[in-house]
């Protein structure tokens, strides 16, 4: 499912189309329906709301205009093992040397 912060892949007529950030995700006066911020990104970004079921933030296919439209979470880079430095941690440095003969 797709959860604010969470970065989307819009497929539009089952084809990858652009990707958005989930801003924010608010109950709609329409039981089980919600208002989805989406920040789209593109060059400027644009910022838009969509009205969508739950299924639909769980990677349903539904139609807008009557074209095929679905959102498919980017999956989260794994987090590094636990014998790699972590962000601000100094790791091992190696320097680079020519070999001379």
């Amino acid at each position: 499912m797709a959860g604010i912060n969470d970065l989307v892949l819009i497929y539009l007529d089952h084809k990858p189309a652009f990707y958005a950030r989930v801003e924010d995700i608010s109950p709609d006066v329409k039981p089980g329906w919600y208002q989805v911020e989406l920040l789209v990104l593109t060059l400027p970004p644009q910022s838009m709301v969509w009205i969508l079921e739950g299924e639909h933030l769980q990677g349903a296919e539904f139609t807008m205009g009557g074209r095929p439209v679905r959102l498919a979470p980017v999956p989260r880079k794994a987090a590094p093992p636990p014998d790699r430095p972590g962000p601000g941690e100094k790791g091992k440095i190696i320097p680079l040397t020519r070999n001379r003969k």
